[in-house]
Formats: structure tokens, C-alpha cells, sequence
């Protein structure tokens, strides 16, 4: 039996349940809990991000809304016909996934947008019982360092089989194929080490 979103009190990860704990007082009205995936398990595409952002997904409760990472992902999936609607940088802007689903490699939202080993392996099984649970699935695209190597991990690769790099395609096998792209993030996209027309040209390769 596949579970695949932890519960709203998951106690796996001890250093992100304190780290939860203080921003549910700091914080009441903020999701505050594990950010459950978006979109439609039938999709054939699986975006996998690095964990939500304080004060960006932690906040909506919904993968990359609310923060500058959103801002760029977000457009990009309409632009390339995955998702209908228009992105209001919250979770009830009416937004909808329709060729794609998001998750992230871990989560819950980590101090200082930092996650550990053993956070990225707690949440493993999560990814890898979503990827099991997606009939359709025919590609990955893995935002940062972080989720490829827990899409790697999910497939049973040591980190060593496939090099990071942004827009390099890795073969996982069975007809699955992982594209790399550096994080949408405000600093990536601020220093220009991510521009859109390099984030589109992660999704041309990948589509």
C-alpha cells in the first residue's frame, strides 16, 4: 500500500518538527505542516523541488506559492500548456495543473531553506511511493542539486551515477528520463544564473 504524503504531524524528522513547532506559534496562520503534492497523479510529467519555503509554500500549503520561486515556475507551466487558470501566488487563485504534477524532495519547510541527509531520506519513501503511484509518468525534471539526488535515490542510483548539471537528461530507465535545472530561486534568478528562456529550455528538453 502506497502512502504518499506524510501526515500533518509527521514526527520523522525531529530538527523540522521543532522548526514547525516554533513557527506554528510565530506563525498561526501559516499551513505549517507537511505540503502536500499538487496536481494530477495521471500527469506524465513530476516537477520535483528542493522543500517549502517559509514563507512561500509553509504559508499557502500549496508546492512554490507565494514566493519568488512561483513567480517564474508557475508562468512557465502555463506557458508550456501544463497547467489553466492564472497564478495568484496562493493556493485558491484557481490555478490547476493538467499535464503535471509538483512535490518536493523533503517536505516540510527547513531552517534557513537548508535541508540534512537524513531529512532527504526520511522523506524518500514519499517520492518514491508518488512515482509508483503515477501510471503515465514519462519524465522528471529535478529543480537544484537536492531533488536530483533524491530522484536518484528514489530509483535505487548511487549519487555518482549521473552528474547535476542544468539541462543534462539522465536515462532512468523503463522510459524514464530526468532533466536537471538549476532551482528557480530568487538568488538564481537575481545573480542570472537562471533566466526564463534557460528555465524553458528545461521543459522544451523535457516535454
Amino acid at each position: 500500500m502506497t502512502k504518499l504524503e506524510p501526515h500533518r504531524e509527521c514526527s520523522l524528522c525531529p530538527r523540522l518538527v521543532d522548526y514547525r513547532t516554533t513557527n506554528q506559534a510565530a506563525y498561526p496562520d501559516f499551513h505549517n505542516a507537511p505540503v502536500a503534492s499538487f496536481g494530477p497523479l495521471t500527469a506524465e510529467l513530476l516537477v520535483v523541488g528542493l522543500a517549502p519555503g517559509l514563507k512561500g509554500a509553509n504559508r499557502s500549503g500549496r508546492p512554490f506559492t507565494g514566493d519568488d520561486a512561483g513567480d517564474l515556475l508557475y508562468p512557465t507551466l502555463l506557458t508550456f500548456g501544463l497547467a489553466t487558470g492564472t497564478y495568484g501566488a496562493r493556493a485558491d487563485d484557481g490555478l490547476r495543473l493538467t499535464g503535471c504534477r509538483i512535490t518536493n524532495a523533503v517536505r516540510c519547510a527547513p531552517p534557513q531553506n537548508k535541508v540534512i541527509g537524513a531529512e532527504i531520506t526520511a522523506c524518500n519513501a514519499f517520492l518514491i511511493d508518488e512515482i509508483k503511484a503515477m501510471p503515465n509518468i514519462k519524465a522528471l525534471i529535478a529543480l537544484g542539486l537536492v531533488a536530483h539526488n533524491a530522484v536518484l535515490k528514489a530509483f535505487g542510483y548511487k549519487l555518482s551515477a549521473f552528474k547535476f548539471a542544468h539541462c543534462a537528461q539522465h536515462d532512468l530507465g523503463n522510459g524514464l528520463v530526468l532533466t536537471d535545472s538549476y532551482h528557480c530561486s530568487r538568488y538564481n534568478t537575481n545573480t542570472g544564473r537562471l533566466t526564463e528562456a534557460m528555465f524553458h529550455d528545461v521543459f522544451r528538453a523535457a516535454l
